[in-house]
């Protein structure tokens, strides 16, 4: 009889599998940011269409991350992160090919649908292992390691785009997406028990949806991830054409500039990180709001002070990304920590909230305002407004 493969991670690696599962998604978006005007000159289509190759990618992302984690709770972490970034390669391969816009459409939908397997399962194998201040920790170093990706991938991606084309941005995804493979297949162990895991039919999964639904506990500090990345995602849609287009800065230049996001997100996960063991995470998530609160005042102000300045727009940019290195972990693990039973779908449900508010917020940048630049100084100081209130309103229901 073949030996039982043991159960269980050690919290670095949990940390280093659950990252780059993680890291997927925004690989996905920044490598190609800086191409997202040449995509427009080539397809000879409107920034508005450009702008939907994320949004279909942000709607996938959300909605497959509902049958992700209940998947995860019947069958393990680990053999539904091989179906899903099985699937997430196939996405990628269709976009390097597409010949025209809506076949990039389906790549990106497809990539989507593949890589919500990232967030929910990094989420769902914490929970399966850790809880309180150390799941807030490993949650942390998750983060950390996130970053990397945002500060290489668009560099990455205009070396790519001056020495070829866009294409080509989507066979490095499909790279990566095989070395998540190999990763998970080699390197990874499953952390659900088989005693633990629970039948997956609609019944269960509603039933369980609903419990989470229901519950206030849950409920604000999702709320609370989607508006901090609605945030995020919004700014994300709507840089390219701010620096790239108005400002006239090259693909490299723009790859430079958004190294200060970066730098700000390491910064606050460094941070985060040593604050973790010595503080609630309520204090953390105050640290965020006063930093949305900066951010969103910067948004609403430089910009129209500062027309020309790449500063003026930077410089809310990376308050923001301060904000989330702290309300991540936090909310994260505040919003799952009364549901280890049902892990999986608390993990899938805390990412569709937080990706379906990168969608909203990317849709709304590309659909609602007449230009790039007036999106930004009007929407982001409303999300930081709406991040204020949902949180007060959650201080105010806790005894």
């Amino acid at each position: 009889m073949k030996p039982r493969r043991p159960l269980g991670m050690s919290p670095r690696r949990t940390a280093i599998i659950g990252g780059l599962m993680v890291a997927t998604g925004p690989l996905s978006l920044t490598l190609y940011s800086p191409a997202l005007p040449t995509i427009v000159g080539d397809f000879g289509t409107t920034d508005a269409a450009g702008k939907l190759t994320l949004t279909v990618y942000f709607a996938a992302f959300a909605m497959a991350q509902l049958i992700c984690g209940p998947l995860s709770d019947r069958f393990g972490r680990r053999a539904v992160g091989l179906a899903f970034f099985a699937i997430y390669v196939l996405g990628s391969l269709i976009a390097a090919v597409a010949p025209s816009l809506e076949v990039l459409f389906l790549g990106r939908f497809v990539q989507g649908f593949g890589v919500s397997a990232g967030v929910a399962l990094s989420r769902a194998m914490v929970r399966d292992q850790f809880v309180g201040s150390e799941a807030i920790r490993i949650l942390t170093l998750i983060n950390l390691i996130l970053t990397v990706t945002p500060a290489v991938a668009p560099t990455l991606g205009s070396v790519i785009l001056l020495a070829g084309t866009w294409h080509y941005m989507f066979v490095v995804m499909a790279g990566f997406g095989l070395a998540i493979l190999a990763l998970l297949t080699w390197g990874a162990r499953e952390t659900l028990p088989p005693e633990a895991r629970v039948p997956f039919s609609p019944s269960i999964v509603f039933s369980n949806y609903r419990l989470l639904l229901s519950s206030p506990d849950f409920l604000f500090p999702s709320l609370l991830l989607g508006l901090a990345f609605s945030g995020f995602h919004g700014f994300t849609a709507l840089l390219p054409f701010i620096f790239i287009d108005d400002m006239g800065l090259t693909p490299f230049q723009f790859a430079m500039a958004m190294l200060g996001q970066t730098v700000s997100f390491i910064l606050g996960n460094l941070a985060a990180g040593y604050l973790a063991r010595r503080v609630l995470g309520t204090r953390l998530v105050s640290i965020a709001l006063v930093a949305f609160a900066a951010s969103g005042l910067g948004f609403a102000t430089l910009p129209l002070f500062f027309p020309a300045s790449v500063v003026a727009i930077m410089a809310p940019v990376g308050i923001w990304m301060f904000g989330i290195a702290f309300i991540s972990p936090s909310a994260t693990a505040a919003a799952m920590a009364g549901f280890g039973a049902i892990a999986g779908a608390a993990g899938a449900l805390t990412g569709f909230f937080q990706v379906g508010g990168g969608f909203v917020g990317s849709l709304a940048a590309g659909t609602l305002f007449p230009d790039a630049r007036t999106a930004l100084v009007i929407q982001l100081p409303v999300i930081a407004l709406l991040t204020i209130g949902v949180a007060t309103l959650d201080r105010r229901r806790r005894p």
